[in-house]
């Protein structure tokens, strides 16, 4: 059995349908890019503080912790990873994302977009 490792995506492996049962969330552990319809969508911006600076929001979120970055040009902000790379809405016991219906599109589409598209970080649980 090959180890996978989340920094090799040539260690990745071919996703299939099932892959996510029992997996210990692998990509969860990859920094996350997302947008402002994201952050409304997650609570932590409202529509109308959206309409206001995003700089603000920016400043705001990396002071509670939520986002580490904000990029100006791209308009993406990198959600916070805790320790062990964690991304900051995974539950660090049970392995399972915490706003799991309010997820980012980027986790709602992966696999399919990444680093290596149609492939997966997939590690059990032992």
């Amino acid at each position: 059995m090959s180890l996978v490792d989340i920094d090799r995506p040539s260690t990745w492996k071919f996703y299939r349908k099932g892959m996510c049962d029992g997996c210990w969330g692998g990509c969860c552990t990859m920094p996350v890019e997302v947008r402002l319809s994201d952050l409304i969508r997650l609570g932590v911006v409202s529509e109308d503080e959206a309409l206001g600076s995003i700089k603000k929001i920016a400043k705001r979120l990396m002071k509670e912790g939520i986002v580490s970055s904000y990029r100006q040009g791209t308009e993406l902000f990198m959600l916070t990873q805790k320790y062990g790379r964690d991304c900051y809405f995974l539950d660090s016991k049970t392995r399972l994302c915490t706003v799991y219906e309010k997820r980012p599109d980027v986790c709602r589409e992966f696999p399919s977009i990444g680093p290596r598209p149609g492939w997966c970080p997939a590690t059990r649980q032992k």
